[in-house]
């Protein structure tokens, strides 16, 4: 396989850990929180994402090597849902579901119960952030240089 698609995140306590830690497991190209993914005549991978200080994109170049796909997981902008309609609503009802359970999908994967009911990380705390200082209304962009300049944050 050339990709493998994750959530932004997942049962891992909300931690977004799930698409590094296989790429780390794997030794593989990975992104983070895609918001666009476009696939280069190369075979590479162009990824856009959204971070906190703008957008950013990252290549992932391809490995050639089947045992390390490029990890990309996901943000909730890279798709926009489709919704189905009555008819296949209506289909879906009778279609059989394939129940896997959990003791044949651990052997399938080579591991054990042990490793998969156990979790490997603990919750020390979780605390809320400190709250942010009031912000200033200016009057005009000239007013907003001053401020800047004021602060030192611009010369």
């Amino acid at each position: 396989a050339d990709l493998v698609l994750l959530g932004k995140q997942s049962i891992d306590s909300d931690c977004g850990q799930t698409g590094p830690l296989l790429a780390g497991f794997l030794n593989a190209p990975q992104a983070t929180f895609a918001a666009k993914i476009e696939r280069d005549d190369d075979g590479a991978f162009t990824v856009e994402r959204e971070t906190d200080a703008g957008t950013e994109t990252i290549k992932l170049n391809p490995t050639n090597n089947p045992q390390q796909p490029a990890i990309i997981t996901c943000d909730l902008r890279l798709n926009t849902p489709r919704y189905p309609t009555m008819p296949n609503i209506m289909k879906a009802k009778k279609k059989p579901v394939q129940t896997i359970s959990l003791e044949d999908m651990v052997t399938e994967l080579g591991l054990e119960l042990d490793d998969v009911c156990h979790p490997r990380n603990e919750v020390v705390e979780v605390y809320e952030p400190p709250p942010r200082k009031e912000g200033e209304t200016v009057e005009s962009a000239d007013a907003l240089l001053g401020k800047l300049k004021e602060k030192g944050l611009i010369a």
